[in-house]
C-alpha cells in the first residue's frame, strides 16, 4: 500500500468498521420501516433518503476511478463494473421499487454519505491507480473465485429484496418471509450483501477491499439480529429453526 495520505484513509475505514460494529450493537438503526422511531430528528422520504445517500457510492466512484493512471486497463475496467453493477441498483433501481410511505432520519442519510464518500475514494483509487492488475490477473483463482462469490452474494441480495417487496406490496402489513434464502436466515438480503464484498476483497486481493467488507458485516451484521428479534417478537409462530444471519449457525 503506498505511504502518505492513502493509507490512513484505509485505517480510518477499518476503525470506523469498529465503531460501528460496536455501536450498533446498542442502537438499532432507524432507516425506516419496522425500526422506524422517533428522536431522530427531521426525516425525508425513505426513497428519496436512499437515492441520495447511495448515490455517490457510484457517481464519485466513477470520478475517482477516473484520475487513476491505470483507468482504461482491462481488469480495473472489470472491477468498475462489478461496483456499478451493484451501485447503480441500489441507488437508482431499489429505492423506486420500495413501498411509498416510510421516512427516514436525515442524521441517518447523512452517515450513509459519509461513508460512501470515504468507501468510494478507499476503492476506486486503489484499483485504478495504487493497485496492481496486469490481464495476467484474470487467470489468477483469487480473481475467479471472488468474482463467482460477488455473482452470487448479488443475486441472493436482489432476490431477497424482491421477495420483502412483493410481501409488503400485498398491503397486508408485515408477514413472514417464506422461500429462497429465507428458508434459512431472517435477514439474507443483508447476508448476500456481505458476500458480494467478501467476493469484492478477494478479487482485488486489497486492503482496501477487505475494509469494505469489515465494514458491511459491522454494519449489517447487528441489522440482521435486530431484524431477527422483532421477527421472534412479533410472530409468535416464526420458524424457530430459522437463524439470523447465517444458516444453521447464527
Amino acid at each position: 500500500m503506498p505511504e502518505g495520505p492513502y493509507r490512513w484513509f484505509v485505517y480510518a475505514e477499518i476503525a470506523l468498521a469498529v465503531v460501528t460494529f460496536v455501536a450498533l450493537l446498542f442502537i438499532v438503526a432507524p432507516y425506516g420501516g419496522r425500526h422506524g422511531r422517533a428522536g431522530w430528528g427531521p426525516t425525508v422520504p425513505a426513497r428519496f433518503g436512499w437515492v441520495v445517500m447511495e448515490a455517490p457510492a457510484s457517481i464519485l466512484f466513477v470520478v475517482f476511478y477516473l484520475l487513476g493512471s491505470n483507468r482504461f486497463e482491462p481488469v480495473p475496467l472489470l472491477f468498475l463494473a462489478l461496483w456499478l453493477v451493484h451501485y447503480v441498483y441500489r441507488a437508482f433501481v431499489y429505492p423506486f421499487l420500495m413501498r411509498s410511505g416510510s421516512r427516514m432520519p436525515v442524521l441517518v442519510m447523512l452517515l450513509a454519505i459519509g461513508f460512501n464518500l470515504l468507501n468510494a475514494w478507499v476503492n476506486a483509487r486503489w484499483i485504478s491507480e495504487y493497485g496492481s492488475y496486469p490481464v495476467a490477473w484474470l487467470g489468477d483463482g483469487r480473481f475467479w473465485f471472488g468474482v463467482v462469490l460477488f455473482a452470487a452474494g448479488l443475486t441472493l441480495n436482489a432476490r431477497s429484496d424482491r421477495t420483502l417487496r412483493l410481501l409488503r406490496r400485498s398491503g397486508d402489513g408485515y408477514r413472514i418471509p417464506q422461500g429462497g434464502g429465507f428458508r434459512y436466515v431472517s435477514s439474507p438480503n443483508y447476508l448476500g450483501e456481505m458476500i458480494e464484498w467478501t467476493g469484492w476483497a478477494i478479487a482485488t486481493w486489497s486492503l482496501a477491499g477487505t475494509a469494505f467488507a469489515l465494514y458491511t458485516f459491522a454494519n449489517l451484521a447487528p441489522r440482521a439480529f435486530a431484524n431477527h428479534r422483532w421477527y421472534r417478537d412479533t410472530f409468535p409462530d416464526y420458524p424457530p429453526e430459522r437463524r439470523a444471519l447465517l444458516p444453521f449457525v447464527l
